[in-house]
C-alpha cells in the first residue's frame, strides 16, 4: 500500500507523520551543517543550509516522495578539506545521528509527561511517533555502509575501510540494506520498545512520593 492512501484514510494521521519525518530529517541534516561551521567548513552556511526549511534540507523530490510511499532523505554539502582537524569530518557525520538521538530522548521524556498529564491523544502520538522514528534513523544512519554517516565514523577508526574493492564494498553494502529492509518492521517494533520504556522511567519518577 503507498503511503499517500493514509491520506483519505486517515488525514490527521498522515499529516502527523509527514510532520515528525520533515522535523527529524531536518534538524539531522540542520546538525550536520551547523558542526561543519564550528569545524571550519562553511559550505553548507555559504549554501543557505543552517536552516529548518524542509525545501532546502530536502528537496522538493525528497518531499514529494515522503508524500507518495513514506521515504524521504535530506544532504547537506560538506568540505572535509576545509576543516581544522583530521577527526573534524568523523564529527560532522556523527552529529546528523547525534541529533536524532537528541530527539530520541526529547520525545520519549515529552511522552512520559503528555501521559502523565493527560495530554490530548495528537501529542501522544507525536511524541510516540518521534521518539521510535528518531532511534531508528539514529541505528540506520550509523550503518557502515557507503553514503552513510555511520561510514565516514568508522572509516575514520579503520582507515583501511576505504581501501577496500568497490565490488566488494558495495555488495556487503547492498547486505546490509536488504536486512534492514527485511527486518524493518522488528526494527520500528524496538524503537516502539525503547521509547515506551523511556516514558515509563519518567512517568515513574514523577509518580514517586517526595519524602
Amino acid at each position: 500500500m503507498l503511503f499517500i492512501q493514509t491520506l483519505w484514510q486517515n488525514p490527521l494521521l498522515f499529516f502527523i507523520q509527514i510532520f515528525v519525518v520533515v522535523v527529524s530529517v531536518c534538524v539531522h541534516e540542520l546538525a550536520h551543517a551547523w558542526v561543519a561551521l564550528r569545524q571550519g567548513d562553511p559550505t553548507a552556511a555559504e549554501q543557505g543550509h543552517l536552516t529548518l526549511n524542509p525545501l532546502k534540507q530536502m528537496g522538493v523530490m525528497s518531499l514529494v516522495m515522503l508524500a507518495v510511499i513514506g521515504i524521504a532523505w535530506g544532504q547537506v554539502p560538506v568540505n572535509p578539506g576545509r576543516m581544522r582537524h583530521r577527526w573534524s569530518d568523523m564529527l560532522v557525520s556523527f552529529a546528523g545521528p547525534g541529533a536524532n538521538l537528541m530527539l530520541f530522548v526529547f520525545c520519549s521524556i515529552a511522552l512520559g509527561l503528555s501521559i502523565h498529564f493527560n495530554a490530548p491523544d495528537n501529542a501522544l502520538l507525536i511524541f510516540g511517533l518521534g521518539g521510535t522514528l528518531n532511534i531508528v534513523l539514529f541505528a540506520i544512519n550509523l550503518l557502515p555502509v557507503p553514503g552513510f554517516d555511520g561510514w565516514h565514523i568508522v572509516s575514520y577508526f579503520m582507515p583501511r575501510l576505504t581501501q577496500v574493492k568497490g565490488e566488494i564494498a558495495m555488495g556487503g553494502a547492498l547486505l546490509l540494506l536488504m536486512l534492514v529492509f527485511i527486518f524493518l518492521g522488528s526494527i520500528f517494533e524496538f524503537g516502539q520498545y525503547l521509547t515506551s520504556q523511556v516514558a515509563s522511567v519518567v512517568l515513574h519518577l514523577l509518580e514517586v512520593p517526595r519524602p
